[in-house]
């Protein structure tokens, strides 16, 4: 069911906008594009006012200009009016030319350059009555056709007062030779043309963020299809936590399988579990596998599998788990207290090789206090990650 304009009370995500624009919907001004041609004609005629009064003044005089032949054979008045048509053609074709570039300069200036062939595509919803009605009411629909009123109205007072204020010199137009009344005309023209600009400059430095308005409430959205966007761009939030888990789990998996290879499991004895390795050439001892809960009952399995040495050390465990990544070398802090565990799984080792029973006590090696979550002096600056580091988090049993 789609959403009432009621419901639409969001702004419009640049998605979108970009969507918007490609279906032709632009905030244009046509008032503006009004407003640069009028003024686009203006200017050209102002400039080629001289030019124009004398190429008017010539082809008036050759046009009322007859002769016997001429009079008598219809043929040569037919072609002597094409021959006036097509200069009077040559004349105003550059002028329309130039008022249509500025027009289209004018929409571009309003509202950027978007070219597009979907605006041109028929639209069958269009032909429904009941749809056509609601728009010919709408809100947007009755403000452009207030305004459009308004507009003639005001052009239409503006240029009936310019020819009342004036009337007595246009009538002296007719008193006048025939290049002078033209000369006077132009300039009376170009004066009236100058206050219908006026006027038309006025209503576009309104119409232009009026119509930026308009468009931004037209692509207003409701939360349902600002949350189907989210859902198209980002992917399915039910999707991406299964593949996230999915990763989660073969990350798991590749973690367990460097167990066997690690030279100590360091663990307390309900919660934490950390491989640690350490080979001639490393800088420090880097951490192959860490868990919490069932991956650190799984870890633990595995090193006791592969007779990997397990030593129950709980702030070590805790410090390890809190402040270590996978694949990363032990902080500098932890090198000393990592270095009296590494050093009884070495005589562990030896003892095995030389065949001796009696093994080395386990070591309890201390933790600086502000890198132990569970104790008083811990870092305040590191809370947040102490009470994830002290809250076992439930990961899957693999």
């Amino acid at each position: 069911m789609a959403d009432s304009a009621q419901d639409r009370t969001l702004p419009a995500t640049p998605r979108k906008i970009e969507k918007a624009r490609k279906d032709g919907q632009v905030a244009r001004s046509r008032d503006l594009g009004h407003f640069g041609a009028l003024t686009g004609m203006v200017a050209l005629l102002a400039a080629a006012a001289p030019l124009l009064n004398e190429w008017l003044a010539r082809m008036l005089a050759e046009g009322l200009r007859f002769d016997a032949a001429m009079v008598s054979d219809p043929a040569q008045m037919l072609e002597r009016f094409g021959n006036l048509v097509m200069r009077l053609l040559a004349v105003l074709g550059p002028l329309f030319a130039v008022m249509l570039l500025v027009a289209l300069a004018s929409g571009v200036l309003s509202g950027g350059w978007n070219f597009t062939w979907k605006a041109m595509a028929p639209k069958f919803d269009k032909f429904n009555p009941l749809t056509g009605l609601g728009r010919v009411f709408s809100v947007d629909q009755l403000t452009q056709t207030l305004k459009a009123s308004f507009l003639a109205v005001l052009l239409g007072s503006a240029g009936a007062l310019y020819l009342w204020r004036g009337w007595m010199h246009h009538a002296e137009l007719l008193a006048m030779p025939l290049p002078t009344a033209l000369a006077e005309g132009a300039g009376l023209l170009q004066g009236g043309l100058l206050l219908l600009c006026g006027v038309l400059a006025t209503f576009a430095l309104v119409d232009v963020p009026l119509q930026r308005h308009m468009l931004k409430r037209r692509l207003k959205m409701s939360f349902v299809e600002m949350k189907q966007e989210h859902k198209e761009t980002e992917g399915n939030a039910e999707v991406k936590g299964r593949i996230k888990a999915k990763m989660r789990e073969m990350a798991n998996r590749r973690m367990l399988a460097a167990v066997p290879q690690a030279d100590l499991v360091v663990m307390n004895p309900t919660h934490y579990a950390v491989a640690l390795k350490y080979n001639e050439g490393m800088a420090a001892p880097k951490v192959v596998a860490k868990g919490a809960d069932l991956v650190a009952m799984k870890i633990r399995d595995l090193a006791r599998e592969a007779k990997v040495p397990v030593l129950q050390a709980p702030p070590l465990a805790r410090a390890l788990y809190a402040h270590t990544e996978v694949d990363q070398e032990i902080p500098a802090r932890l090198f000393s207290a990592v270095a009296q565990v590494l050093a009884w799984v070495y005589q562990l080792r030896d003892a095995a090789a030389s065949g001796r029973m009696a093994a080395a006590a386990a070591p309890m090696p201390e933790v600086p206090a502000d890198l132990d979550p569970l104790n008083a002096a811990y870092d305040p600056a590191l809370k947040r990650k102490a009470r994830r580091a002290t809250t076992p988090r439930r990961e899957p049993e693999l």
